[in-house]
């Protein structure tokens, strides 16, 4: 699978998401990440909101053996950003996952905390070796400038933000923000959680005939859309057969005039600023 740099690292372009897993089969769920990882999607990621802590302990029991196949990614909770709050909360996810070491951590959205007390104690984590990487998740370009002077070049090692077909406002600056400072921009919910187009509607009409024309699925098109701006995707799915399909998107090229179509039966809003879910 193509890779793209997360922290000096070649990453998998497409890895794995675990928001709402807690939901599913447990036994299905870990058999997804385990397969995910025998395809290459070894970039696993979850966070200790994701049922209160259960998600990061099915991470934990998924990994268990192969932990240094993947880059792990978990979040910390923004009630839980002060400095000792942070140390105290890997502790607690570091545990759960069964590990010693986070290849990044990320601060989930803003919260009460300031962030300069967010970033001393991410600093404080790498230097304990407990973290390799720090990021964000839900920033906006203002909460970006801001994280950015904060820590100095090249320590901000991403950006996890909410992007599908549907939702493709970071294209307007979040994303020239992140490419203009070597931040890598991580895609979660790709497939809009639930609200994938429907094939009746004009950009699933677009969709359907793309997947049509190369043998693939409609979300096999969709994903490869994504990942062409330069984005990394965590697609979650707890089903061995889903994750199948995630990772060949990877392999999917969409040439110019397929990506216009695209691009064109799905316009994107005008810039309001990033929402944060």
């Amino acid at each position: 699978m193509q890779t793209r740099k997360l922290a000096g690292k070649d990453v998998p372009v497409i890895g794995i998401g675990t928001w709402q897993l807690e939901d599913d089969d447990e036994d299905d769920a870990i058999a997804a990440i385990r397969r995910a990882l025998e395809l290459g999607a070894t970039h696993v990621d979850t966070a200790e909101m994701y049922g209160n802590g259960k998600v990061e302990e099915l991470v934990g029991r998924a990994i268990a053996g192969r932990r240094d196949e993947l880059f792990l990614v978990s979040k910390v909770l923004p009630r839980n950003a002060s400095r000792a709050g942070v140390i105290a909360a890997c502790e607690r996810s570091l545990r759960r996952l069964g590990t010693d070491r986070l290849d990044c951590y990320l601060l989930h959205w803003r919260g009460p905390h300031p962030l300069e007390e967010t970033v001393t104690a991410f600093e404080h984590l790498c230097a304990q070796g407990k973290i390799a990487s720090w990021g964000v998740s839900n920033f906006d370009t203002a909460d970006l400038d801001e994280a950015h002077a904060l820590a100095g070049p090249g320590r901000l090692a991403c950006n996890q933000v909410l992007y599908h077909l549907g939702e493709r406002t970071i294209e307007h600056a979040v994303i020239p923000w992140c490419q203009a400072h070597q931040v890598a921009v991580v895609a979660y919910s790709p497939f809009g959680s639930g609200a994938f187009p429907q094939a009746s509607s004009p950009g699933g009409q677009v969709l359907a005939a793309i997947a049509r024309e190369r043998g693939v699925s409609a979300r096999q098109v969709a994903l490869a859309f994504l990942i062409r701006t330069g984005t990394l995707a965590i697609p979650k799915s707890s089903q061995v057969a889903h994750v199948a399909e995630n990772v060949a998107a990877a392999a999917l090229e969409l040439d110019d005039a397929t990506w216009t179509r695209i691009d064109r039966g799905f316009p994107r809003a005008a810039w309001t600023g990033l929402q944060t879910i």
